[in-house]
């Protein structure tokens, strides 16, 4: 009983309120103007100065840990899950790491299952807009959304490049799959999802390419008594995602044939 009254409870669609959305922005400003120095080349790497966190993804880890505390962020209406991970894949260059990494006619199947489709709206140069099908599923709850990217890549570099992704439009779909699918409307639905950034760092060292990540989204406050239910639900599906998404981007990087200059 106690688990379907939780479903219920996300049954219900709620609104994204525009204070909500402000102080998402706000959040979102001044983590690009800490990035600002990263962009430039200084500290490239989130953990350059944490060795033991470079001995394990050379032994071939995978991290994924929070911003700060457990990785939420309590908002007026809101919650902003950041966190924050890494990989490195040996073997490779930067070059075939960027080939694989935009070439995202392929990350249907690159990131299967959670990605079902993935269409490049337009692309000019190092930009891309790119829609994506997300379906999610945990225990008791699942969701399937359309979510519209603006990405940009920046080299710095031979050898060192990285990309922000922000997302435009992040729509749910009900009854996905049937004759009568549709979108729900935007920022009145379950809001499992209503925003997400991405900030991806691409370096070529040690014989192969680290690759890091930190990811922000924005999602619903959880509904009040069911805390202890959801909560340990809605704080895993970040790290988890982050985790599988770059141990994903590694296995594809390792089975693509080598490039030849």
């Amino acid at each position: 009983m106690v688990v379907l009254a939780a479903a219920a409870g996300l049954c219900l669609a709620v609104d994204l309120k525009p204070a909500t959305i402000e102080a998402f922005d706000r959040y979102i400003a001044s983590t690009e103007a800490k990035m600002q120095a990263r962009w430039s080349g200084q500290h490239f790497l989130w953990f350059d100065d944490m060795p033991e966190v470079r001995l394990s993804l050379l032994a071939g880890g995978v991290v994924a840990q929070p911003i700060q505390g457990n990785g939420v962020v309590t908002l007026r209406g809101g919650l902003i899950q950041d966190w924050i991970g890494a990989v490195f894949i040996p073997k490779t260059t930067l070059q075939e790491t960027l080939h694989v990494v935009r070439d995202y006619s392929q990350h249907a199947e690159m990131y299967k299952p959670d990605v079902t489709q993935v269409k490049v709206l337009t692309h000019s140069g190092n930009d891309y807009t790119i829609r994506t099908r997300v379906v999610k599923s945990k225990f008791f709850i699942s969701d399937v959304l359309d979510i519209e990217n603006e990405i940009h890549y920046v080299s710095l570099d031979a050898k060192r490049t990285y990309s922000r992704s922000a997302s435009q439009r992040v729509v749910e779909i009900a009854n996905p799959g049937k004759p009568n699918e549709h979108e729900l409307p935007p920022g009145h639905d379950r809001g499992l999802m209503w925003r997400i950034n991405g900030y991806w760092f691409f370096e070529e060292s040690d014989g192969g390419v680290f690759i890091t990540c930190e990811s922000i989204t924005l999602t619903r406050e959880i509904p009040l008594l069911m805390g202890k239910i959801l909560s340990p639900i809605l704080h895993e599906l970040p790290a988890e995602a982050l985790r599988n998404s770059l141990e994903q981007t590694r296995k594809a990087i390792e089975n693509q044939p080598r490039l030849t200059n």
